[in-house]
C-alpha cells in the first residue's frame, strides 16, 4: 500500500476532548457495533458512560470479516472526522488454520519455522479484518503449574527472545499497512509468568537483578525488533501492580529502553486497581494508569468515564492526552486505515486463505517439527505393514486438540489422531477405545477390560493420554499436573496387555510422567498440535516425519519439584550423590531428587546422533575479540534426521552466583544418513555479561566453560578464560 501521508497533527487539532479521549478507549465489539438502545442495559451494568460510545477508538472480539467490516462501516458513518476504528485480536497459535500452541514452537528450536507460522496467521488474520495482534506472549516461566505456560516457549530467556522477535518482524513485516501484515504487541510487561505458586494473576516477588537476567531480555528483544505496541501484565510486581508501575512503565520502558510505541491495558486491567487494593477510586485508577504511560484503557471504565474530567479539573494536562492520541492516530496512519478502513480485509481473501492446503500443510510440518520424542525403547517407528492396530485413550478420536487461544480455529477443523491414521492408512483394521476420560473423575473397571482386551489383541498399541484443551491456558492452574483422573491406570491395564504399546500426549503444560516412564515403551509428546495435530501424529508414529523437538520446559519428576528449570544457580550445599539418593543437608528432595525427569533440551529421534568433537579456537579472550567454537555431529543411522545443536556457558567464580549452566547459542541442522555436520558458534564478551548485585550489567574476568549436548547431559565441555 505503501507509506500514508494522511496528517494526524491536523486531524488531532479539530478534535475535542472528549473526542480524543475516546481513542484512548477499547471496547468489546458487542458494545460499539450495536445501536445505542441495543447496549444501553449492558454498557450501564458495566457502568460506561454510553456518551463516550460514538468517539471509541479500537475494539476486539469481533468475529470474521463481515462484522468487522460492518462495525467499521457504521462507526465511519457516525463518526463526524470519520476516524477508523482498529481492530485487535489474540492470535496466539494461529487464525483460523491453527498451529501448535507456542511452548511446542518452542520446541522446534526453529525460528524460520515459527516465522512461517506467524505470516501464514498474518495474511489470514489481516483477511478477516485483523489489524493488530496481541502477540507474542514471551513471558518467561518456571513453572509448570500455571497454565499459561502453554502461550511461551518456556524457561529459556535467550530462546524466549529470539522466538518472539522472529514473531514480530513475521507478523509486522517491513510495512504493517500491506494487507498481508499487522501490528503486533508484545505482552505481559513484566513477570507475568512469575505469579506466586504458579496461580495465575498472582502476585510477583522478584529482585530487580532477576528481572533484568531472566524476566526482561524476551520483552526488550521484541522491543528491539520494532514492536508496535506493548501490554503490561495483570500481576503486581513487588507490591506495585504493573499497569501503575512507575518504575517499570516509565524509568524501564520509556527512559531506559526508549520505547515510544502505544502502551495498552489488559482486559479492565485498570479497573482491577480497585480489586489489588491500590485504589478505590476508578477516577484515580484512570490517572493512575494514564500517568505511569498507558494509552489505550481496554474494557474498563477508568479512561471513558473519567478522564475527561481529569484534564478539565487541571489534574491531567491536555497536553498529555495529545500525546497519547497522537499515538494512536500514528497507529492508524501506519496501517493506513485512513485510505482504507478495512486495511485490505475481504470476504473473499478471508475464504480463499483459511484452511487453504498450503496452509494446512505449513501447520502440519509446525507439528511434526514442535513434536518431542520423549522416550523410545526402538518400538517406533511403527511399520506401516502392521495388521491389527488398535488405538485407545481419551484421545484417540478426538478432535479438541486445538488448545486455548485457538481464536477462529474450530474443533471440527482439527484431525484426530484416528483421522489421521486412517488418513495415512486408509486399508488398516483399526479398533478405537477410549478406556478412560482425561478429566478427573472415575471410570469403571469395566472399560479398562475392555481397553486390554482390545490392546492383547493388536499388534500394535497406540495410547493417547493427555489433559483436556481447557485445563491449560489463561485462569487454568493447576495444583497437580499428573495425567488427570485414571490415566495411569489405564496406562498400566494396557501395556500390560501389550507391550508394544507407543503412548501419544496432547497438553500444554509439562505433566509428570514418573509413572507412565517406567512402564511405556515409547512416548510421543505432540503438545496441543493444532488443526493438523492428528495427520502430524501419525506421519510421525509411522516413521514419515522423524522427530526433532527438543524440551524447553522441564518435566518434573513430581509437582512437588516447581518451579523447576535448568538455569537455576548452585547453592553452597549442592547435592553430590547420585540421583536416587538423599543427601542430608544438602539442597536436596527425599525420593524424587533433584533433576527433572525430562529437562530442557531434551528430545530424541529416529536418526542416532553421534557428537564426534567439540574445539575452541582459543583458550582465552579480551573484550573485543571473540572464540570461535566448532562442533562436529555424525548422523550414525540409515535415515536424515534433524539435531539442535546446543551451546551452554557456565561463569565458574563470579561476584553473584550465576547459573550452573545458560543457553547461549543453538542451531538446528539436518544431517543426511552417515553424514557429519560441522557447526560452528562464535563467543563473544557481551555474551558473558550479567547483572552484578548493583545492577550493573557486566562482564568479569576470569574461567568459564562451554559445553554441548542438553542440560542434564552435557557431553563436551572446554574452559576458557576471559582477560582484564
Amino acid at each position: 500500500m505503501g507509506k500514508s501521508t494522511f496528517d494526524t497533527k491536523a486531524l488531532l487539532a479539530k478534535m475535542t476532548l472528549e473526542e480524543k479521549v475516546g481513542q484512548l478507549i477499547q471496547l468489546n465489539a458487542g458494545f460499539i457495533g450495536k445501536s445505542v438502545a441495543e447496549i444501553t442495559g449492558p454498557l450501564q451494568s458495566f457502568g460506561f458512560d454510553n456518551t463516550m460510545l460514538p468517539y471509541v477508538g479500537s475494539t476486539l472480539n469481533f468475529h470474521g470479516v463481515e462484522e468487522m467490516k460492518a462495525i467499521q462501516d457504521k462507526h465511519m458513518a457516525e463518526d463526524r472526522l470519520h476516524i477508523p476504528l482498529v481492530f485487535m485480536m489474540d492470535i496466539i497459535h494461529g487464525y483460523r488454520t491453527i498451529y501448535p500452541i507456542p511452548l511446542a514452537r518452542g520446541a522446534s528450536f526453529d525460528p524460520d519455522l515459527v516465522t512461517e507460522c506467524s505470516k501464514m496467521a498474518a495474511k489470514e488474520g489481516s483477511a478477516g479484518g485483523v489489524q493488530v495482534t496481541f502477540t507474542p506472549m514471551v513471558d518467561y516461566v518456571r513453572d509448570a503449574r500455571w497454565g499459561r505456560v502453554m502461550e511461551t516457549c518456556g524457561e529459556d530467556p535467550y530462546l524466549n527472545g529470539v522466538m518472539g522477535a522472529a514473531q514480530v518482524r513475521a507478523f509486522q513485516g517491513d510495512d504493517i499497512s500491506d494487507p498481508d501484515h499487522m501490528a503486533a504487541c508484545v505482552k505481559h510487561f513484566a513477570a507475568y509468568g512469575g505469579a506466586e505458586a504458579g496461580r495465575d494473576y498472582n502476585t510477583v516477588e522478584i529482585s530487580e537483578r532477576l528481572l533484568r537476567e531472566y524476566y526482561f531480555p524476551a520483552y526488550k528483544a521484541c522491543i528491539d525488533a520494532g514492536v508496535t505496541m506493548l501490554m503490561p501484565s495483570f500481576n503486581s510486581l513487588n507490591g506495585v501492580p504493573s499497569i501503575a508501575n512507575e518504575w517499570l512503565l516509565q524509568d524501564v520502558l520509556k527512559k531506559e529502553w526508549k520505547f515510544d510505541g502505544v502502551v495498552i491495558s489488559d482486559y479492565n486491567a485498570i479497573g482491577e486497581l480497585k480489586r489489588h487494593g491500590i485504589t478505590g477510586d476508578a477516577k484515580e485508577a484512570a490517572r493512575m494508569a494514564f500517568e505511569n504511560g498507558c494509552d489505550i484503557d481496554m474494557m474498563s471504565v477508568g479512561y471513558g468515564n473519567h478522564l475527561a474530567e481529569l484534564v478539565r479539573e487541571g489534574t491531567i494536562s491536555e497536553e498529555k492526552i495529545d500525546e497519547a492520541v497522537l499515538k494512536v492516530l500514528e497507529l492508524k496512519k501506519a496501517l493506513g486505515l485512513f485510505e482504507d478502513p478495512y486495511h485490505g480485509a475481504s470476504e473473499e481473501k478471508e475464504k480463499a486463505l483459511c484452511l487453504c492446503e498450503e496452509h494446512r500443510e505449513i501447520a502440519r510440518r509446525a507439528a511434526e517439527e514442535s513434536a518431542v520424542l520423549l522416550k523410545n525403547n526402538g518400538i517406533l517407528p511403527l511399520p506401516k505393514n502392521v495388521k491389527k492396530l488398535a488405538l485407545i485413550g481419551p484421545f484417540a478420536d478426538n478432535q479438541e486438540i486445538r488448545g486455548s487461544w485457538g481464536c477462529n480455529g474450530k474443533t471440527e477443523d482439527c484431525t484426530s489422531m484416528y483421522m489421521g491414521i486412517r488418513n495415512l492408512l486408509p486399508d488398516a483394521e483399526i479398533t478405537v477405545c477410549r478406556g478412560c476420560s482425561n478429566y478427573f473423575d472415575e471410570i469403571g473397571e469395566e472399560e479398562f477390560e475392555e481397553a486390554a482386551r482390545i490392546a492383547s489383541e493388536a499388534d500394535a498399541v497406540i495410547l493417547c493420554l493427555g489433559e483436556p484443551q481447557k485445563y491449560s491456558g489463561e485462569g487454568n492452574s493447576r495444583a497437580d499436573i499428573t495425567l488427570p483422573g485414571v490415566q495411569d491406570a489405564l496406562a498400566r491395564k494396557v501395556i500390560a496387555a501389550n507391550a508394544n504399546t507407543a503412548v501419544v500426549l496432547f497438553n500444554g503444560r509439562p505433566l509428570v510422567l514418573k509413572e507412565l516412564d517406567a512402564i511405556a515403551p515409547a512416548i510421543l509428546d505432540m503438545w496441543f498440535p493444532g488443526t493438523e495435530g492428528g495427520n502430524a501424529a501419525a506421519r510421525l508414529l509411522f516413521g514419515d516425519a522423524n522427530p526433532s523437538g527438543k524440551v524447553t520446559m522441564s518435566f518434573p519428576k513430581a509437582t512437588g519439584q516447581c518451579p523447576i528449570y535448568y538455569n537455576h544457580p548452585s547453592t553452597g550445599r549442592p547435592k553430590r550423590y547420585p540421583e536416587d539418593q538423599h543427601q542430608p543437608y544438602a539442597s536436596s528432595y527425599i525420593g524424587c531428587g533433584n533433576l527433572a525427569l525430562y529437562p530442557f533440551g531434551h528430545g530424541l529421534s529416529y536418526s542416532n546422533f553421534v557428537y564426534e568433537s567439540m574445539e575452541l579456537d582459543r583458550t582465552s579472550m579480551t573484550k573485543g575479540e571473540k572464540i570461535a567454537v566448532t562442533i562436529r555431529v555424525r548422523n550414525d543411522s540409515d535415515r536424515a534426521g534433524k539435531e539442535v545443536v546446543q551451546l551452554y556457558m557456565h561463569d565458574l567464580y563470579a561476584s553473584t552466583v550465576r547459573p550452573i549452566q545458560s543457553l547461549i547459542g543453538f542451531k538446528k541442522v539436518e544431517i543426511g544418513a552417515g553424514e557429519t555436520a560441522t557447526v560452528t558458534f562464535e563467543v563473544t564478551e557481551p555474551m558473558l555479561r550479567f547483572y552484578d548485585a548493583k545492577c550493573n550489567f557486566v562482564s568479569e574476568a576470569g574461567e568459564f566453560t562451554l559445553s554441548t549436548g542438553y542440560a542434564d547431559n552435557l557431553l563436551f565441555t572446554q574452559s576458557f578464560f576471559l582477560n582484564e
